[in-house]
């Protein structure tokens, strides 16, 4: 499906007349089939308005219509996302992801714990307890507040040490992402006397056939995908996870997360935002390929909260200019750090940019330069955002709702609008029961 690039009037008019699949909500209730794996994949800071700038960012200019996402393709409803009472109605990550973990709300830079500081099962924790093989593959530290959540308790996000130690006692099999700088070397004995596979080297992913697998590819978080043109490093830590957790047979939960995304928006940083989201949205794709070749799987998608506020047009101008990003090459950090230290900034600024700089943009950038390299990163996406009339409100989170994709047997539990909270609480409910002890 596609979406013709009509008059807004138009456009209007026949949004208006159009029914989401999930708001047909009659006839009979079924009993949905229970799913033997589960994939949750969670874009952090993926806000509406990213799927949204993702399509048109993706969209085709030579054709008439506007190419559906993997995002169009799989909606099926929306969550709320505000956090326990005492941390009022924005939440942060820890959370968040405490929510959908354990299907308890808590207060920010909670690590799976209640407001009283008390430790919340997980559902990685239940899988496991089950008989399942659990993991995480993610684009942050895998000691970050989602895939913490996940897998550990701690009364804060911010204590990276202590949850790095305490994933020696969750057993999971698969964990890849960043985050090497965590675990020290006596640590890393650990992991290995326990069975864990240490690798570092993204080429060494090929040799591991076999859980368990401790996989920590950077010092803190993955490169930026826009950085690093075509690499695909969350599809190939997806797919490697896959490929390793489903040689349990009583199957699998597997938690896959798009970090930088948020990341990305904290920044402003529309052109490294986007990257973020091919990368997301290409992983999405190897589970989706996943789920047709293996029907007994569930695969759940959403956001934990939006991040930076982004804008689809600004200023009053009713125009957005996509095609600006996809001539860009790295990120404003990258870009930065170039023009901070090459003699012939200003050409290769706009090599990197994609267009030329006029002389008011190159003022100002010339002004920036001399302060240092934050203060040039910014000023590279304010000449970015001016030229797409990209904005935000913000270099936090905001409260708005997110979005909720899903596909596989059960998806339809995810219908329509919902809490955070009733993704964990549903999810739950489709875990395999507990075996009664024979008499």
């Amino acid at each position: 499906m596609s979406f013709t690039k009509a008059p807004l009037l138009l456009l209007g008019s026949s949004l208006l007349l159009s029914t989401p699949a999930w708001a047909d909500e009659t006839g009979p209730t079924k009993t949905p089939s229970r799913p033997k794996n589960i994939v949750i994949m969670i874009g952090d800071g993926m806000g509406p308005s990213y799927t949204s700038a993702y399509r048109y960012y993706k969209d085709n200019p030579d054709t008439e219509e506007v190419e559906q996402t993997v995002f169009d393709r799989l909606l099926v409803g929306m969550a709320s996302t505000y956090p326990a009472g005492v941390s009022g109605y924005v939440t942060d990550s820890a959370a968040a992801a405490t929510a959908l973990a354990t299907g308890v709300k808590s207060y920010n830079g909670a690590i799976s714990v209640d407001t009283q500081k008390q430790p919340l099962p997980t559902l990685l924790e239940k899988a496991k307890s089950l008989g399942l093989s659990t993991g995480v593959a993610v684009t942050s530290q895998i000691n970050h507040a989602t895939p913490a959540a996940f897998l550990a308790h701690n009364e804060s996000r911010k204590n990276y040490d202590a949850l790095a130690l305490s994933y020696l006692e969750t057993n999971a099999d698969v964990f890849l992402g960043g985050g090497q700088k965590y675990f020290s070397p006596e640590l890393l004995a650990q992991f290995t006397a326990k069975g864990y596979q240490h690798i570092s080297r993204f080429e060494d992913l090929a040799t591991i056939t076999q859980p368990k697998v401790l996989g920590l590819f950077a010092q803190v978080q993955l490169p930026w995908a826009i950085d690093e043109k075509d690499a695909k490093k969350l599809s190939t830590l997806t797919q490697k996870a896959l490929s390793l957790l489903s040689q349990n047979e009583q199957g699998f939960v597997l938690l896959v997360e798009g970090s930088l995304i948020d990341w990305a928006g904290h920044n402003n940083d529309i052109a490294t935002a986007m990257g973020e989201m091919d990368e997301f949205s290409n992983a999405i794709e190897v589970v989706e390929q996943f789920v047709r070749e293996h029907p007994d799987t569930l695969m759940v998608i959403t956001a934990d909260h939006n991040t930076g506020g982004l804008s689809i047009g600004v200023n009053g101008n009713y125009s957005w200019n996509p095609e600006i990003l996809r001539n860009i090459s790295a990120s404003s950090d990258t870009l930065a750090l170039a023009a901070i230290s090459g003699e012939q900034w200003q050409a290769d600024l706009a090599r990197g940019l994609g267009f030329e700089l006029t002389e008011e943009e190159t003022t100002k950038l010339n002004v920036a330069r001399m302060q240092g390299l934050e203060t040039m990163a910014v000023a590279i996406r304010h000449v970015i955002d001016k030229r797409t009339d990209t904005g935000w409100t913000t270099g936090g989170h905001t409260g708005v709702d997110v979005q909720v994709f899903a596909t596989g047997p059960a998806s339809e539990l995810f219908n329509g609008h919902q809490d955070n909270t009733d993704i964990a609480n549903k999810i739950f409910s489709l875990l395999p029961k507990p075996k009664k002890p024979k008499s």
